[in-house]
């Protein structure tokens, strides 16, 4: 791998928590006192169309939570869901240094709806490392569809063997490959750090 140009990264399970998984929304439960089987079941219907950008917030709420009379307001629910976004240690700040000593291009492909990407990036600074983000809830397509990753690639207008990625689902990881892409399966700050020295130092020989 010494002409890495460009790495794809993912952000929730690599650099932040997953903000809205299934932990979070059983901790909604406990808290809202909702009742998890119709939840679970209008969110899985309605929370891919919040992630790519076909729902707002507003919308998805509405349709998953708000569909009926609660004791409790959009307010307080919103505050609880963008509370469960948390910076992972280390591997933020380390990649910001890493990316000015190897001058390699930092893209985001993410799968995320439109709120909690634009929360993400500004809570966080996300921004400071991306030059780019590929969201889910900006392009129309999320992971693992493949044309999320061409579309990637061609704003990058960079080959796939030339770029590495990182995300901690195997099967994003899986077509990520299929396309020539060098990608990992990010099981921790450690692992991946040790991946992306090598880089620097293919990049320097």
């Amino acid at each position: 791998m010494k002409d890495i140009k460009l790495l794809f990264l993912d952000i929730g399970g690599v650099l932040l928590s997953d903000g809205w998984n299934h932990q979070a929304r059983m901790e909604a439960v406990d808290r809202f006192g909702l009742d998890p089987i119709p939840f679970e079941k209008d969110h899985s219907v309605a929370f891919p169309l919040f992630e790519n950008g076909k729902l707002n917030l507003e919308q998805y709420l509405d349709s998953v939570v708000f569909n009926k009379p609660r004791s409790f307001n959009k307010t307080d629910f919103r505050a609880f869901m963008f509370s469960k976004s948390t910076l992972l240690p280390h591997f933020l700040p380390w990649l910001i240094e890493w990316k000015q000593k190897s001058q390699i291009r930092v893209f985001a492909v993410n799968n995320e709806g439109k709120e909690f990407n634009d929360y993400r990036i500004d809570k966080f600074g996300l921004d400071q490392l991306f030059d780019a983000f590929i969201s889910s809830c900006e392009v129309g397509y999320s992971k693992p569809d493949p044309c999320i990753f061409k579309l990637a690639l061609g704003i990058a207008h960079v080959e796939p063997k030339h770029c590495l990625y990182f995300d901690d689902r195997a099967i994003h990881v899986a077509i990520a490959k299929q396309m020539g892409i060098h990608a990992f399966v990010h099981e921790g700050f450690e692992q991946s750090k040790t991946i992306l020295e090598s880089i620097n130092q293919s990049t320097h020989e």
